[in-house]
């Protein structure tokens, strides 16, 4: 069975999601977004017809926004977001984002051609905080590689 790596990073606003505060961070999100589209291993990403996801409100907090995206492989996942125009974005996210007092990040295989939904990356989120890294779900800092599921 061949696997893609699936991820979610969530990030609580600073104020509101259409406020003034984000306005710089909404400029930048379809210039990432067609950079992440277009990078190699890039195979899928959370969006409404707007073409990104801020308009989604998983969480009981509309401050919360959320991104979710499927890779086909750690390696194309880790040089779209240490690698590329998502860094030097990133390493501004405090201007826009206040520190996520739970794991904000998430990572766990799925089967190649699966669509990860947003309840089931919520339980991988808190996987990773009642449990710490583990197959199930990870981090950069700690991987694991796919276990195939038994027939």
């Amino acid at each position: 069975m061949d696997f893609h790596l699936a991820q979610i990073n969530v990030g609580r606003a600073v104020g509101p999601i259409d406020g003034p505060q984000l306005a710089e961070f909404h400029a930048l999100l379809d210039p990432v977004n067609a950079l992440a589209d277009s990078s190699p291993g890039f195979v899928w990403r959370l969006q409404t017809d707007a073409g990104n996801a801020t308009a989604l409100r998983p969480y009981d907090d509309d401050r919360i926004i959320v991104n979710m995206s499927v890779w086909e492989s750690i390696a194309a996942l880790r040089a779209f977001v240490y690698t590329t125009m998502h860094a030097q974005v990133m390493r501004r996210r405090r201007e826009w984002f206040e520190r996520f007092a739970t794991s904000y990040l998430a990572l766990w295989w799925v089967a190649a051609g699966a669509v990860p939904t947003v309840d089931e990356a919520k339980l991988r989120l808190a996987s990773l905080d009642a449990r710490g890294p583990t197959p199930y779900a990870f981090t950069f800092r700690r991987t694991f590689a796919p276990e195939p599921v038994p027939a």
